[in-house]
């Protein structure tokens, strides 16, 4: 690990499991029935909101014990808060578990709410708001509390492009340093992403500087633990691997969307992430999109003035954790100012409790430079957030 010991390692993909009282506590006192809680109902713990309407189980979607064990496949389906370390839920324990791995920095994303807040559509109207507001203001307490160590990404009413701008002045104005959002509004009977109605929102980003994040399983059609892929004759362990698996491709959906609309074309500034992806695909990927171009008349492209992969490598990030081999040729394609390093701390699949000796070797194998930039430059650069002296 020396080659990482004087770097300032930012994990820039990590969830929190949210407190049972995180909407309780905060919420006006007409309203604290109402907001987000657990309750047993039919003798298992669930999450609520409005009363009685169950959203689903209340597991903290977290694979390490209190111990520190790892446990593998469904087992964590049926565990609780109790049951789970509390660096899940605690900012000083995951402080804690930060130092003891040698992770300087993380950025944090949701559970509850969705990874792209695309839950709260489905609450009350009048819940909708106040659910993304009063957890964004839990997320600007955890960042303060964390002496900026958490970066949480903030939360956007999408469904009401007002409400959604009101919103990310406000976050950025608490020091949030990004946005996090669902990819496919489409399927709420929205405009899709490539329209112009989301123009005021990109332009909003690109002033304030902050980057437009997209973590996989961000939108009804893509959040499921097993999704479509497995087939039936699967055991649950199976097709939980396979689905997880398939996950990381459905941000590839999202990145050729974005470029063929000509929403990079459009914003140049504007600066999207890749969240809990990889970035092996990536190379195939955007060759294939680049071919498919020259596949369709000219005439369909002439809103586009430069190749697919030209706009991923001005205006894309992608992330990488458990890749050995798809890390080397992505760097090859892209350089090393598009890629960044996570763990998906505590989820399935996240690299612990050693995520840098993981990678030793490879680290190793970089220039000093390039390994500087994907550990954490990059990461700072794009995040704002302030390294310490060295």
């Amino acid at each position: 690990m020396s080659r990482l010991n004087d770097i300032a390692v930012i994990d820039v993909d990590t969830h929190y499991s949210e407190p049972h009282d995180l909407w309780t506590s905060r919420a006006p006192a007409k309203l604290r029935d109402r907001v987000p809680q657990t309750k047993v109902v039919d003798g298992q713990k669930v999450w609520v909101i409005d009363g009685d309407k169950v959203m689903m189980p209340a597991s903290p979607a977290s694979i390490i014990r209190k111990n520190g064990e790892v446990v593998l496949g469904t087992e964590f389906f049926g565990m609780d808060m109790e049951d789970v370390h509390p660096a899940s839920y605690s900012v000083n324990e995951r402080l804690a578990v930060m130092d003891e791995t040698g992770v300087f920095a993380q950025v944090l994303y949701p559970n509850l709410l969705g990874f792209g807040g695309h839950r709260a559509k489905m609450f009350p109207e009048d819940l909708r708001l106040l659910s993304i507001e009063i957890f964004n203001d839990a997320m600007a307490e955890l960042q303060e509390q964390s002496g900026n160590r958490l970066f949480p990404m903030a939360l956007v009413p999408w469904w009401d492009m007002n409400a959604a701008l009101k919103e990310v002045e406000r976050c950025h104005g608490m020091g949030l340093r990004g946005i996090n959002t669902n990819p496919d509004p489409q399927d709420s009977g929205l405009p899709d992403l490539g329209t112009e109605h989301w123009t005021p929102l990109w332009d909003l980003c690109v002033s304030l500087d902050i980057p437009v994040n997209f973590h996989i399983g961000a939108s009804d059609a893509t959040m499921d633990w097993f999704g479509t892929s497995p087939w039936p004759s699967l055991n649950p362990d199976h097709k939980l691997a396979l689905g997880s698996a398939m996950m990381y491709l459905t941000n590839a959906k999202i990145v050729g969307n974005l470029i063929y609309s000509g929403v990079l074309e459009r914003h140049p500034q504007l600066k999207f992430v890749s969240v809990e992806s990889g970035v092996g695909w990536l190379p195939f990927m955007l060759e294939a999109l680049d071919y498919q171009v020259t596949c369709t008349p000219a005439s369909a492209w002439s809103h586009l003035s430069m190749t697919p992969s030209e706009y991923f490598r001005r205006q894309f990030y992608a992330c990488f954790w458990f890749e050995k081999h798809g890390l080397a040729q992505a760097l090859d394609l892209l350089g090393p100012d598009n890629i960044m390093f996570e763990t998906d701390f505590p989820h399935p699949t996240c690299l612990y409790p050693n995520p840098l000796d993981f990678l030793a070797k490879e680290m190793a194998d970089l220039p000093a430079d390039v390994c500087r930039k994907v550990m954490g430059g990059n990461a700072s650069a794009l995040y704002h957030i302030d390294l310490p002296a060295a």
